[in-house]
């Protein structure tokens, strides 16, 4: 498989973003409307449509969990390392160790679909389901003592997590959609990719590139290449293969979600570091993902 025709098309998705926004004269309001549209509807109607339609079978599946859960947590425990090695303002370490373990969910659905199809949106939609709360209460946390709200709700209703359980438990159930909405969620589903990697472009932001440099680089370097390296060196050791071990090393190399960056906005955090980790992971991403991908035998 070759590589470029993979990565070039979705990184030229969000590029378009960029590109539309500071060019098209596109409002702001715009893009917040279609960022809750694609969150809410598009990609919810894309995990669901893929995982009610794919058999789990979770003995094959579980050592990709826990692979998962574990680089996660060396993610965290490095982004909190930050704290003693840098010195930072609390609001300062609170947005940048979020860089460590949180990952585009975007980006990394339409990787694994071009990658393996259905069952690879299947199979990292799954992970997801396992490690999308991990990376918000983890970020929570970190950032609680700086803004208010009832965070731990969204979290519970997070739409993403529901169309995740509620796609796993139909499969688990073995009932099949009816004909009409299957080809409804499928219609969505083909419109939720595109769409996503160009709110992603949109949202980019060049702020902060300047500022608490060591903390910048330190949490990107960390998400590029040290916990890809560790997922890598924990999914041999759990013996993964196939679509498995590709979708474990895939998600640890992701780039940094711009969720990050709205959370420290609305949580009185730092905004500025973490739109500059947003920016430079999505840019260096298009390098670095290439990169697993070889190693991986792409």
């Amino acid at each position: 498989m070759n590589v470029i025709l993979v990565i070039a098309p979705i990184f030229t998705l969000i590029l378009l973003g960029y590109a539309l926004r500071r060019i098209m004269g596109f409002r702001d309001d715009f893009w917040s409307q279609l960022d809750k549209l694609i969150y809410f509807v598009f990609f919810p109607a894309l995990l669901f449509h893929s995982l009610s339609g794919f058999r789990i079978d979770f003995a094959a599946a579980l050592p990709m969990l826990e692979v998962g859960v574990l680089f996660m947590l060396a993610g965290m425990a490095l982004g909190y390392a930050a704290k003693f090695f840098f010195h930072d303002p609390p609001p300062v370490f609170a947005s940048a160790f979020q860089c460590s373990f949180r990952f585009n969910s975007y980006i990394g659905l339409a990787v694994a679909g071009a990658l393996h199809g259905q069952d690879g949106v299947a199979a990292i939609g799954l992970l997801m389901g396992f490690l999308v709360p991990m990376a918000n209460i983890a970020s929570v946390w970190a950032l609680a003592r700086h803004g208010e709200g009832n965070w731990l709700r969204e979290i519970a209703y997070n739409p993403l997590i529901m169309a995740t359980a509620g796609g796993i438990a139909f499969s688990l159930a073995g009932w099949s959609l009816p004909d009409t909405l299957r080809t409804t969620l499928g219609l969505l589903s083909q419109a939720s990719l595109p769409m996503g990697l160009i709110a992603v472009g949109a949202g980019l932001r060049l702020q902060g590139l300047n500022r608490h440099r060591g903390t910048l680089w330190y949490g990107v370097a960390v998400k590029l290449a040290v916990l890809p390296a560790i997922a890598w060196a924990l999914a041999s050791l759990f013996s993964l293969h196939a679509v498995y071990f590709h979708v474990a090393v895939l998600m640890a190399a992701l780039p940094l979600s711009t969720v990050s960056y709205v959370l420290a906005v609305r949580m009185g955090g730092d905004g500025h570091i973490a739109a500059a980790q947003v920016m430079l992971t999505t840019l260096l991403a298009m390098a670095t993902l290439p990169g697993w991908l070889l190693l991986m035998g792409f």
